[in-house]
């Protein structure tokens, strides 16, 4: 689906499926709640993306310096901004303090595609407790492989705690926001590690952890401010991210009268998805009329329009949000997929590349792209952006052989052509066996 792609499990998994849930509205939110913790800690907003896992344990971890993931199950169970916005600043905390650097040095040799998919694969088979998640061909992702990578030491727990509960203060965010979110795993260090939250795993924790974070944050105390924009945002985050992944009756039941705009967006989901499309339509429509031009809204109008086959319609709506958000990968990537609805497969390409060129690890966009390069006759195109595809996925094995296919069809020397050459070197890299010739 447009809204969520659940990936590394495969395209039309049942929400259930461990995988990456991508929502252009749901990482701007998380994008807006981050920003001043990353500031505070000197760091780019620009340069870190916050993603999902479709996930329900509560978890939060660093792939590398350019990523943290959050599960869903623990953006669900938070009850404020300021909660997630304090276990976002000890995850920034991590990179900001060099902490997960050093375990994805032995990667710098592979290709961009490729080792986002690797690093993002191995993540998500320690943070789902599988040892098969996609990457076990390049790096035999036993799960305690996993554990190794996104383990910190206490030493790195105390330094990310200080760190965070300083740039929580300096950013006018209460800090015993930090407090909360630790009591909801008070007492998991004695149970058996089958039974905790993977978090626990992850972020060793202690009395004497909970102990001092309690009393830093007593010392940051008073520099709180409001910030009722974050609460909007967290507030929309949570809202959207509930509507799709809770049954649409337990929505129903809870925004039988909307007051807000979050409240009209959860209730056009629940609507669509209970497949009354035309009742989550008309909620739909009275949400952009409340939020005009807001292109997130927009982009969802255009997903439910593309679900419920109303091609041409869709390609409209997404052009809109396209206009309105001209950077946002992910809405451009739902455009070009309206655009391959509808026929209209030489538009599709181009605004399909330029997704890519802003989200290369996107396998969704991946796939409708070499669809698009398929349909116009550009097959070695299309073979070169389907190895990138399975790279991303973490399965070198296959990206390698479409890789193969597309250097034997592209001009030696063209910026296809050199492509394929990343990924084949990853995949030998990773001691996978290409057949020449």
């Amino acid at each position: 689906m447009a809204l969520m792609a659940l990936v590394f499990c495969g395209v039309g998994l049942p929400a259930a499926a461990i995988g990456l849930i991508r929502d252009p509205d749901i990482e701007h939110a998380l994008k807006e709640l981050a920003r001043p913790v990353i500031t505070a800690a000197g760091l780019s907003p620009s340069q870190i993306k916050i993603l999902v896992v479709n996930d329900q344990k509560l978890n939060a971890f660093v792939v590398d310096t350019q990523h943290i993931l959050l599960h869903s199950g623990l953006i669900l169970t938070v009850k404020t901004a300021e909660e997630l916005q304090a276990v976002l600043a000890h995850e920034v905390a991590h990179i900001a303090n060099g902490h997960i650097s050093r375990r994805i040095a032995n990667l710098n040799t592979a290709s961009v595609a490729a080792r986002f998919g690797l690093l993002m694969a191995l993540a998500v088979g320690a943070a789902s407790g599988s040892a098969e998640a996609g990457a076990a061909v390049a790096l035999g992702t036993a799960s305690s492989a996993s554990r190794v990578f996104l383990s910190h030491t206490r030493a790195e727990e105390a330094s990310a705690d200080q760190s965070a509960l300083r740039y929580l203060a300096t950013s006018g965010i209460d800090p015993t926001a930090m407090s909360d979110v630790l009591d909801y795993f008070r007492g998991q260090e004695v149970l058996s590690e089958t039974r905790q939250d993977p978090y626990v795993r992850s972020h060793p924790l202690t009395r004497d952890r909970i102990r001092a974070v309690e009393g830093y944050a007593a010392a940051y105390a008073g520099r709180a401010q409001e910030h009722p924009q974050a609460q909007y945002w967290f507030l929309r985050a949570q809202g959207k991210l509930s509507a799709f992944l809770r049954k649409p009756g337990w929505t129903l039941q809870r925004v039988k009268s909307p007051k807000t705009d979050v409240d009209l967006m959860r209730l056009a989901v629940a609507l669509h998805s209970a497949g009354q499309h035309e009742k989550g339509m008309a909620a739909m429509n009275q949400l952009i009329a409340a939020r005009p031009g807001d292109p997130y809204y927009l982009e969802l109008k255009g997903q439910l329009q593309l679900e419920g086959r109303e091609f041409a319609a869709a390609a409209s709506t997404y052009g809109a949000a396209a206009n309105a958000a001209p950077g946002d990968p992910l809405i451009l990537a739902g455009y070009g997929r309206a655009l391959v609805a509808t026929g209209q497969m030489g538009s599709a390409v181009g605004v399909l590349e330029r997704a890519r060129a802003r989200d290369p690890a996107d396998p969704r966009m991946l796939r409708d792209l070499a669809v698009a390069y398929a349909k116009t006759g550009n097959n070695g195109m299309a073979s070169i952006v389907t190895a990138e595809r399975y790279a991303v996925l973490g399965n070198l094995k296959t990206a390698a052989i479409h890789a193969k296919r597309a250097e034997a069809l592209l001009p030696r020397g063209s910026p296809g052509w050199i492509r394929a050459q990343d990924v084949l070197s990853a995949a030998k890299s990773a001691g996978i066996k290409i057949k020449e010739g």
